[in-house]
């Protein structure tokens, strides 16, 4: 038996309503007692009328003026971890005009993604955001400010390996770009609707390897249509080159 805590020696017959009669047991004494709770006003209503996360969005906003303003258009890159998303990147930069781009590199720890980018004729900017699961709109305006913004056309965000707590934050892009991986299933866009729905491009990644994955690729297409009517789809992969014409048509476009 879970006994109560210590000055609390006693039974309940059953349960305590405000204002009804109800028996106790003592077990010092070992008798029966009858006492009444006085009723309880109701509790206090707080109505929250900001949104949790109008901070961001506020700061988001200003992001996305500060882009435009120097002609910048920026990407929010968004997959599960291993979908591809740094090697994308890595065959990327080195067909963009040097100095035309910049990258905000988001991870948890280490500068490993950093520095594989490093050396590609574009500005690479580590964010190791420590038990964050996403970057967030701070984040990104406070590495704007290490940036050197005359001649860039294009800002590459590489959000934190995630499906979920990134779809939440907007960062003050332009354009959300999510990256599909063949080794993870043709279900990921009906098991994670919100990032996909908010995708205006979808890249179907590492496609040499969808023969040895199993991959449906007509199943995948079509949950994509459900979660993600609005993107267009891209099937390529970095390690081939299959399809990167089209991606980097994409960006230039």
């Amino acid at each position: 038996m879970i006994r109560p805590a210590s000055g609390e020696e006693h039974h309940s017959e059953h349960s305590h309503a405000s204002g009804h009669p109800h028996r106790h047991f003592d077990e010092t004494t070992g008798t029966w007692f009858e006492h009444e709770h006085a009723s309880k006003s109701q509790p206090s209503v707080i109505e929250l009328y900001e949104p949790i996360l109008a901070r961001n969005d506020r700061l988001a906003e200003r992001n996305r003026g500060f882009f435009e303003a120097h002609g910048v258009r920026a990407l929010n890159l968004m997959s599960s971890p291993g979908a591809g998303k740094t090697t994308l990147l890595e065959k990327t930069l080195t067909s963009l005009p040097a100095g035309s781009a910049a990258v905000l590199v988001g991870d948890l720890a280490t500068d490993l993604d950093g520095r594989r980018l490093d050396g590609r004729g574009a500005q690479v900017l580590q964010i190791t955001t420590g038990t964050a699961c996403h970057l967030d709109a701070v984040m990104v305006a406070e590495a704007s400010r290490q940036l050197h913004w005359e001649g860039l056309k294009l800002l590459l965000i590489e959000n934190v390996g995630n499906l979920v707590c990134p779809a939440s934050f907007d960062l003050g892009e332009s354009q959300r770009v999510i990256l599909f991986s063949v080794t993870e299933g043709e279900d990921k866009p009906l098991k994670y609707p919100p990032v996909f729905h908010r995708a205006d491009l979808v890249l179907v990644t590492k496609t040499d390897m969808a023969a040895a994955a199993g991959f449906d690729r007509e199943l995948a297409l079509e949950n994509l249509a459900i979660a993600a009517p609005h993107a267009r789809v891209i099937e390529l992969s970095a390690r081939t080159g299959e399809g990167m014409d089209a991606w980097l048509a994409w960006l230039q476009g």
